[in-house]
């Protein structure tokens, strides 16, 4: 990993009430990686994203990005130093239009000229939004109301974007195009990613690097590639089972059986 961290995070926690949420996290993300966050619900993964930007506060640890202590900003201060959370069930705005929900992304920005540019190249990624740009954004399908809700983070000019499950409750055929769509657009407009997923496989595929959450805490972490081989990722998360867990499986299933 040679690139510079362009997100740093050093023994993080924060809580919901009394509750400890996420504890002792450390993680870091380098200029132009997608880096992954794996782990089963309640793992901790979305209240990592909400705490770096800004939607939670954290009770001990530091958020730097970009050189510059972030944790415990609002979310808006944070929007402007170029972090953009894209939240998990997509949270557009369905009595809007499509073109409102893509335009309220760049509420931050004040350079018409450049909006525009951006608006342009965001439904070159996006043409089924450029298709219904008139159309009520709660009238789309999922999958689209997914790709508008990047689409509309797109809109800010993030430098880093936070990707909270973008494939929750969509056909494996419309997540396979949303992860080509976040493919391009880390490799053509250099946007670096976090994203969080219970989806491995595909994550995985997609990422450079990999962590692993269990429990609030970082259980493991590698390169993507290295994720993929581990038997212990291929078990629990890939849904590959070596012949002799196999073999016990059926043991076990013919003892209850009987």
């Amino acid at each position: 990993m040679g690139s510079a961290a362009v997100l740093k995070i050093d023994n993080l926690e924060a809580y919901y009430g009394p509750i400890m949420a996420i504890r002792g996290v450390s993680l870091e993300v380098r200029q132009g990686q997608i880096v992954t966050i794996l782990g089963a619900n309640g793992a901790g993964k979305t209240t990592l994203l909400k705490t770096i930007s800004g939607v939670m506060n954290a009770a001990k640890g530091t958020v730097v990005f970009s050189g510059e202590a972030i944790h415990n900003r609002e979310p808006e201060t944070i929007v402007k130093r170029g972090i953009v959370h894209v939240p998990e069930g997509r949270e557009i705005f369905p009595m809007l239009s499509v073109a409102e929900n893509v335009e309220i992304g760049a509420y931050t920005r004040t350079n018409r000229a450049e909006i525009s540019r951006d608006l342009e190249m965001v439904y070159t990624y996006f043409p089924i939004l450029a298709e219904r740009a008139k159309q009520s954004a709660g009238t789309l399908s999922g999958g689209q109301q997914q790709m508008l809700a990047i689409a509309r983070g797109l809109m800010a000019r993030p430098k880093l974007m936070l990707l909270d499950e973008p494939s929750l409750g969509l056909s494996p055929l419309l997540v396979q195009e949303i992860f080509v769509i976040l493919k391009r657009l880390n490799a053509e407009q250099k946007v670096t990613m976090l994203l969080v997923e219970q989806n491995a496989r595909v994550a995985l595929s997609l990422a450079d690097y990999g962590y692993v959450m269990e429990l609030g805490g970082i259980a493991m972490s590698d390169d993507a590639r290295a994720l993929e081989a581990s038997k212990d990722i291929q078990s629990f998360y890939l849904g590959v089972q070596t012949q002799n867990e196999r073999g016990a499986r059926r043991w076990k299933q013919r003892k209850t059986w009987r």
